[in-house]
């Protein structure tokens, strides 16, 4: 069969781990995979992945016999002003992809520049939290469970990519860290790590694998003393003293907390050593000021110099 693929959010920055699966599958069955052509030979199936909600979905039609639809952007509506789990709104959806093309080595060749010398995948899927924000509970369970081993999506790359939404709270998390220990490749903990779960234990192996990067995330002010002590626990047994170009905390605003909340997270995780980096909750309707603060504290070059968000006012200002 002929196989086309359409990536909705692609920029260049990012692949999408669910098509090179699907690709190596198709492929591993002696069928063709290519990047949907518009214009073109008639396809067998076309995979359409859309990952934000908020990306512009594909608007010609496309040419193909069966057109499979996948993706949290397809199941993520706003309704009264909040971003909610629903029903797919485009059929035929795959929800998931099936065992064997899950547990399948990802076709990296689709994105050569991206995948260079990186693997990207997940050991654990799942969060006990359940934000009403994230919609990982919903659509993985309000649970981390392990559900692959490094071997099955890395190969000896250089770099690994891991985008776990909470290995910290797997009763797996041993064994899978001791994993990324033993890769000895750079990694970087793309999610937010969960603070709130650290142990001595668990800082000390941290601090034994070569962390690129590592993103940690403090959501609700009222668990600033758990949050803390866990960013202080990583500095004090892993990164001895934090950097703020490798360790980031996202920081979200716009949801529950008052702009003075926020501001107090993004200063109390400066003097710390890290990095807030905020993320604004249902940008599309929010008051400016948030995305003047984004603006300022998401920019290495000027947060640095303006030391509060009133400084920042004053020199765009003047």
């Amino acid at each position: 069969m002929r196989i086309g693929l359409i990536d909705i959010d692609y920029n260049g920055s990012f692949p999408n781990i669910a098509l090179m699966k699907l690709s190596a599958w198709h492929k591993s069955i002696g069928d063709s995979v290519e990047w949907y052509m518009p214009f073109s030979d008639r396809y067998d199936i076309v995979y359409v992945a859309k990952v934000f909600s908020f990306s512009e979905d594909y608007k010609d039609v496309i040419n193909a016999d069966v057109v499979v639809y996948g993706g949290t952007g397809y199941q993520i509506q706003l309704i009264d002003g909040v971003e909610t789990w629903c029903k797919p709104t485009k059929k035929p959806f795959m929800e998931q992809l099936e065992p064997e093309q899950e547990h399948i080595y990802p076709d990296y060749s689709l994105y050569p520049s991206l995948t260079k010398d990186t693997a990207y995948g997940f050991l654990t899927r799942g969060c006990p939290r359940g934000c009403k924000f994230c919609h990982v509970a919903a659509k993985e369970g309000k649970r981390s469970y392990k559900v692959a081993d490094l071997s099955e999506f890395w190969r000896g790359q250089r770099n690994i990519c891991l985008c776990d939404p909470n290995i910290l709270a797997c009763k797996d998390w041993k064994p899978l860290m001791q994993q990324l220990i033993d890769s000895k490749a750079w990694i970087d903990l793309n999610q937010g790590v969960d603070a709130r779960m650290m142990t001595e234990e668990k800082a000390r192996m941290l601090g034994e694998m070569k962390i690129k990067e590592i993103h940690f995330a403090w959501d609700r002010y009222g668990d600033k003393e758990s949050v803390l002590h866990g960013l202080e626990l990583y500095a004090k047994h892993a990164a001895k003293k934090p950097h703020p170009h490798n360790c980031i905390v996202y920081t979200i605003v716009n949801f529950d907390t008052t702009f003075e909340q926020d501001l107090e997270r993004i200063y109390t995780l400066r003097d710390l050593g890290y990095w807030a980096y905020v993320m604004i909750y249902d940008k599309e309707h929010c008051n400016r000021k948030y995305r003047d603060l984004a603006r300022w504290v998401n920019n290495r070059v000027i947060f640095p110099v303006c030391n509060t968000y009133e400084e920042y006012l004053k020199y765009i200002n003047d």
